[in-house]
């Protein structure tokens, strides 16, 4: 395997998302549901639905399939947004009593913020991986779907890429539609306000 001199960082961006895009929202999701702050839980299910485009992204990796970089650089892009995007949850959270829950939420979400910006900025020169067949078969491309191949052996051993990179589009496609949907009728109907998602 030829040495790419990025690839501990590679894996460092990986293990960094592990912990603030999947984990740490999940036990703040269970604990919202716990403490029944429903800001919370609303802009959690929120953020769970705009995430899952990095899940998407594994399975796409995992098929080889270009179009990875580009729905990885739009999640990026996309969670904070969404953390961020709704004026009625951001005064509920805002003017809700302090405690542990409020506290620790808010330090994820700004965290969880900086972080896919960073991702977001040093994922940008592997763009062009989407746009050539011959760059993504290079180890300048490839590194990154180390990472998800090794997801594959663990969680779906007994499966193909190709039919998981399949899933992947499946997804991928379900994705755009929703998105395009509440981007073009949702939005203009309520604007910045998340009381009618």
């Amino acid at each position: 395997m030829e040495q790419i001199w990025f690839r501990p960082f590679v894996w460092m961006d990986y293990r960094l998302g592990l912990l603030f895009v999947v984990i740490i929202p999940l036990i703040l999701l269970i604990w919202s549901f716990v403490q029944k702050s429903e800001a919370i839980q609303r802009l959690l299910i929120i953020y769970w639905r705009v995430a899952t485009l990095l899940g998407i992204t594994i399975y796409l990796m995992i098929g080889g399939l270009a179009v990875s970089f580009m729905s990885g650089l739009m999640a990026r892009i996309l969670i904070p947004i969404s953390l961020w995007f709704w004026i009625d949850i951001n005064d509920e959270i805002e003017y809700q009593s302090s405690g542990l829950l409020k506290l620790i939420f808010t330090s994820w979400r700004w965290a969880v913020s900086v972080y896919c910006v960073l991702s977001a900025i040093a994922f940008t020169p592997f763009v062009n991986c989407a746009f050539s067949t011959e760059a993504l078969k290079t180890p300048y491309c490839r590194v990154w779907l180390e990472t998800p191949l090794m997801f594959k052996d663990y969680f779906h051993a007994n499966s193909k890429p190709a039919f998981l990179g399949f899933l992947g589009i499946v997804g991928l496609v379900i994705y755009v539609l929703y998105l395009s949907y509440f981007v073009l009728v949702k939005l203009g109907k309520q604007g910045r306000s998340a009381s009618r998602t």
